[in-house]
């Protein structure tokens, strides 16, 4: 999988989030409009300089991926939990 970073803000596919909340990608969409689905972007620092990080928050689910620079994803998590 692989993050288009070349705009201001990272864009994952709808299919490709979907897949990872189980959801078909057309209620991803919907629900991001409707900020049920919700994101954090952050840019690493220090010994992770030149990495990324994207976090979706969906009810008590996350999916946090890690990526390069240029948005090969390097690592993905999905857990359930409260949300901070």
């Amino acid at each position: 999988m692989k993050i288009d970073m070349s705009g201001d803000q990272p864009t994952i596919d709808a299919r490709n989030l979907g897949k990872l909340f189980d959801l078909p990608p057309e209620e991803v969409q919907l629900l991001m409009r409707a900020g049920e689905i919700t994101s954090r972007f952050e840019t690493g620092e220090g010994k992770d300089a030149g990495k990324v990080r994207l976090t979706f928050f969906h009810g008590d689910r996350r999916v946090r991926l890690t990526c390069s620079k240029d948005g090969t994803v390097l690592t993905t998590s999905r857990v359930t939990s409260e949300r901070p």
